[in-house]
């Protein structure tokens, strides 16, 4: 969509009809005939990053438990800093979206994370409750939400360190190895026992299947 290169550029608040209307070689009358305000053009945008991603249809194929838990956490993190060509191209729209929703009055992010929720999180606590049963994970008082946003939160801003050219960030080691410790911090932030995290480098069903 023609939009959303400028609404990653300028933010919502900053690109105007006008501009819209030009990027997609349309009049501004027949922009507001599709879209009738901004708002309703930004919640497609929303849509069409919610919606058909392979990597979502995937996660919800899988059932809870340890190796699935170990799966999200790595492939979450890889995508984010990683990813192939089209995929980056697609994160640093998005988290250029995010950022300047942050800077706004947050509704784009509000609503992105409002529709991920009902997608990710019951398979990651679920798989949790798993990890812990099977005796992979040390219970911990925070709550598997919690967990979830905390993980997020962390592979999000490696990302958005990473929106300018050179990466604002000088990590120790290539990149490579810094997805691998990312997700091993991660990993055992959210309970996963040493030995656990040990096991499961190199292996992600999910990003096999993203290939």
């Amino acid at each position: 969509m023609a939009a959303v290169p400028l609404f990653a550029r300028n933010g919502f608040a900053g690109t105007t009809t006008r501009e819209l209307a030009a990027a997609a070689g349309v009049s501004e009358a027949l922009l507001f005939k599709h879209f009738p305000s901004k708002q309703s053009l930004y919640r497609e945008i929303l849509a069409l990053g919610c919606e058909g991603d392979p990597a979502l249809e995937k996660l919800a194929s899988l059932p809870a438990s340890t190796e699935t838990l170990l799966h999200m956490v790595r492939f979450m993190v890889r995508r984010f800093v990683l990813g192939c060509e089209i995929e980056r191209q697609e994160l640093d729209h998005r988290m250029r979206l995010i950022a300047h929703s942050f800077l706004e009055d947050g509704s784009y992010a509000r609503e992105l994370f409002n529709a991920i929720c009902p997608r990710v999180i019951p398979l990651f606590t679920a798989s949790l409750d798993a990890a812990e049963t099977a005796g992979d994970l040390a219970p911990l008082p925070s709550s598997g939400v919690n967990r979830f946003w905390f993980a997020q939160h962390i592979a999000a801003m490696m990302a958005l360190a990473s929106l300018p050219k050179d990466g604002c960030i000088p990590y120790d080691g290539d990149i490579e190895r810094v997805v691998d410790e990312a997700s091993d911090f991660i990993l055992r932030g959210i309970g996963i026992k040493e030995a656990v995290i040990a096991a499961s480098r190199g292996h992600s069903t999910l990003q096999s299947a993203a290939d």
